[in-house]
């Protein structure tokens, strides 16, 4: 089972469209996907229809000695594809792991009972420094982090996420857990804009093969394009909304860039994401699992 965090210090990167989005292809390439929100501003939780919700979510997963995940676990309507919900409603968990003798190693042996499960889970944390997001790093196989092109925001990775991962990797050395690889995913990019292009440039030089950070660059990249928003007022992962692309329109459709980073991410995996969709209906909603 594959553990996979989306972390970033800044919030509005989009973290959690980029979580969906990958869960909803997982799911549909035939993958048991399991969807974890931690973010404080529970998006993720309603970005999919669920059709039998469970009564617990997750502060019940890292609160209490719970035995029986189905009291967690919510069904959403995309076969293959389950969330636990964010239902810290008061704000309690930050302050009981930072109690708990083992608060940012919490996760790490909880998952371990999903692992019969799924093949993958996904974390969507939120965009702010807290030891909720140190513990979904600590629990995680591979981190994914977001950066859109902007100076700002650049900067504010390199403060920010990159600090988080280095220190982390300080207080590692005194327990048996490792840091887990960090990659950069460009995000919200723009063909048109200069600015864009070159901030995008800088970020990869930063993070070229062999540094020292432990910090690679996807080379795929998401585009800003609207088919992203559309799929999430309709509940549905963006590559059935836009399995093609549309005339004349330079940017590849945004079913091939989420299975470009996909694969990327879950290399082992690639034949059966890039398989996702070959035969199935073009029509926008419908999907089929391989």
């Amino acid at each position: 089972m594959r553990v996979l965090a989306t972390v970033c210090s800044k919030g509005g990167v989009g973290k959690t469209t980029v979580t969906a989005n990958l869960g909803g292809l997982l799911a549909d390439a035939g993958f048991r996907v399991l969807l974890i929100d931690l973010d404080s501003q529970p998006t993720l939780s309603s970005y999919y229809d669920i059709t039998d919700t469970a009564p617990g979510g997750a502060y019940e997963l890292l609160a209490t000695d719970l035995v029986d995940l189905d009291q967690i676990i919510s069904h959403t309507a995309i076969p293959n594809l389950d969330i636990i919900v964010s239902n810290d409603h008061q704000s309690q968990l930050q302050q009981l792991l930072l109690n708990a003798p083992n608060g940012r190693f919490r996760l790490i042996g909880l998952l371990e009972r999903f692992a019969e499960r799924y093949d993958t889970i996904l974390i969507d944390t939120q965009g702010a420094r807290s030891v909720v997001l140190e513990m979904a790093v600590m629990a995680a196989h591979q981190i994914v982090s977001p950066i859109v092109p902007e100076l700002l925001t650049a900067r504010e990775f390199v403060r920010g996420t990159q600090g988080l991962m280095e220190e982390l990797r300080e207080l590692s050395q005194y327990t048996r857990f490792d840091v887990p690889p960090l990659a950069v995913l460009l995000n919200k990019m723009s063909d048109q804009l200069r600015d864009a292009r070159e901030i995008a440039g800088s970020i990869r030089s930063m993070f070229a093969e062999g540094n020292d950070a432990g910090i690679r660059v996807l080379d795929a990249t998401l585009v800003n394009l609207s088919a992203y928003r559309t799929a999430a007022l309709k509940s549905l992962p963006v590559h059935r909304v836009e399995p093609t692309k549309p005339y004349r329109r330079k940017s590849p459709a945004c079913a091939e860039q989420v299975k470009a980073v996909a694969a990327e991410l879950y290399p082992e995996w690639a034949e059966a994401i890039q398989a996702v969709g070959a035969t199935s209906s073009k029509k926008a909603g419908v999907g089929h699992v391989h």
